[in-house]
């Protein structure tokens, strides 16, 4: 499985004039290796592909991590054994991890390694190739969605208007731990003018009739993750409410049919950004469309204003117009969607029509 990232990995090294590249982030580790446990490092480039862990997980190791990397034991502290594993020419350039390196990290490094290796900040090499997405990725997290849509379907078959948002968002996780996976992230589920607030924490406050219920949530299956939000209504709604889930129906539909090779996030996003502003709403929509679904429940790319990557196929993204009028309601409608040349492959199949629940 891995041998083919390693490759890819090791031509992007090259690309960027380094002669290797220095992997310790957990995530990025294990696309890379395929090693799941909490301590590993690897070292890779044209002339090096070396894994290190310690004595805990040399078994796991052995187990996981692809034999195209030489397998090496060192000690709890990685970082000074993973000087022995670099190539030899020197001067050395040696990428690693900006973006997931602290500060006292660097220093540290800095000083293990000598003034003979060049230190470059490499930030996203791994990432931009995570984010296309191959066949048993898309397999894993297709499974992942259908957890997910299944746990919903059992818990909203029992109605919510009288149960806690608490109690409705526990027992979402636990249809989904029954059916082999974890949540991908803490369950939304929030009613009323609570839906108002886009990252809505569930109360011990019970839903009531006549109520929009902004359910997000998500299954974390075999290290892949899903995210799906619906919706949906506790009865007979008030006002504009209605109306409202329309535009953002409306908007979300538009935007799915624009998910293909080709445009960037922005440009993505700007089409139900469009259409909701037509509408009245532009100042209620404050987040970015989507993003990348994978390992992480969010990665590259980002569908959003500032969003300057093109899409391309093997794309897992989310699509999640909403409109959150405070004081009221909030709507959101959410599909995790892969991107292929043939259009949107959507993952995510309970209804978007607006459903009573009750």
């Amino acid at each position: 499985m891995s041998a083919p990232r390693a490759d890819a990995v090791a031509a992007e090294v090259a690309e960027r004039g380094l002669d290797a590249l220095l992997v310790a982030h957990d995530v990025n580790l294990r696309w890379l290796t395929g090693f799941t446990g909490s301590n590993g490092l690897a070292v890779i480039g044209a002339d090096a592909r070396v894994f290190l862990t310690d004595f805990r997980y040399v078994e796991q190791a052995a187990d996981q991590v692809d034999p195209s990397f030489e397998r090496r034991r060192g000690e709890r502290d990685l970082l000074e054994d993973g000087r022995a594993a670099l190539p030899e020419r020197r001067p050395l350039k040696l990428g690693f991890d900006d973006a997931h390196t602290s500060v006292r990290t660097h220093g540290r490094l800095r000083e293990l390694l000598g003034e003979d290796i060049e230190l470059v900040a490499a930030a996203g090499v791994i990432e931009d190739l995570r984010a296309v997405k191959d066949a048993d990725e898309i397999a894993l997290v297709r499974t992942a969605a259908r957890i997910a849509d299944e746990a919903l379907r059992e818990i909203l078959d029992a109605g919510l208007a009288g149960r806690t948002e608490r109690a409705v968002a526990r027992a979402l996780e636990d249809a989904m731990r029954d059916r082999g996976a974890e949540p991908s992230f803490p369950t939304i589920v929030a009613a009323g003018a609570h839906g108002a607030l886009p990252h809505a924490e569930p109360r011990d406050v019970e839903i009531p009739a006549g109520a929009l219920v902004v359910i997000d949530f998500g299954a974390h299956y075999q290290g892949y993750c899903s995210d799906c939000t619906r919706t949906v209504a506790t009865g007979d709604l008030d006002g504009d409410a209605r109306d409202v889930y329309d535009v953002v129906l409306q908007a979300q539909r538009a935007a799915l049919h624009a998910v293909q090779p080709g445009p960037e996030g922005k440009e993505v996003d700007a089409v139900a950004r469009d259409l909701i502003a037509a509408a009245g709403h532009g100042d209620e929509f404050g987040h970015g469309l989507g993003h990348g679904v994978g390992l992480e429940v969010h990665e590259a790319p980002t569908l959003s204003k500032r969003g300057d990557k093109h899409l391309a196929a093997g794309n897992v993204v989310t699509v999640e117009p909403g409109i959150y009028a405070p004081g009221r309601f909030g709507v959101r409608i959410e599909d995790l969607v892969v991107v292929t040349d043939d259009g949107p492959d959507v993952l995510s199949s309970f209804t978007k029509e607006l459903t009573d629940v009750g």
